[in-house]
């Protein structure tokens, strides 16, 4: 058997952009690995004597809408919530048919809308003689999807019943 030499020849630049290479290959896979493990969210184990109740917050954030049907069209009223307040209130799905055979529609909305952004109820919201019915129509569309969105289930009041 003979025992041949073998002589190998690396080149200092070769070394150092391989090196580079493989630092930046495990910083990318690091990179991938933390992005895309779920967060451990901490949960403190619950005392048995603790009650644990969703009245820390009013509602589950999100976007709840209800069905408003009008003559023949549709259209819904969408409510977002974060955890302790009402953020917006629109008409979606609202076209011109419907404010034009509805011309309190849009006006009334708005002034509800500014009422409950302010008192962030629908407990006290006022309107006037003119607009009562259709009032009464969207508070009760409102009332339904905070109805949705309400953290503990709890039994509300209809605006019919005011």
């Amino acid at each position: 058997m003979s025992a041949k030499t073998k002589i190998v020849v690396l080149h200092m630049k070769e070394l150092i952009y391989t090196g580079i290479f493989a630092v930046l290959g495990i910083l990318f896979v690091i990179l991938l690995v933390v992005m895309f493990l779920p967060d451990k969210k901490e949960n403190p184990a619950p005392d048995e004597n603790a009650v644990i109740t969703a009245a820390d917050s009013l509602y589950i954030p999100g976007i709840y809408t209800t069905e408003l049907v009008l003559g023949s069209q549709a259209i819904d009223v969408e409510v977002i919530v974060d955890e302790d307040a009402i953020t917006s209130i629109r008409m979606v799905n609202l076209n011109d048919a419907v404010t034009t055979m509805y011309p309190l529609l849009e006006p009334t909305f708005e002034s509800i809308c500014k009422q409950v952004y302010e008192l962030q109820s629908l407990d006290k919201v006022t309107y006037t003689a003119d607009s009562k019915y259709t009032s009464l129509v969207l508070l009760e569309a409102i009332q339904n999807s905070l109805n949705k969105a309400s953290a503990s289930p709890s039994p509300s009041a209809s605006p019919a019943a005011r």
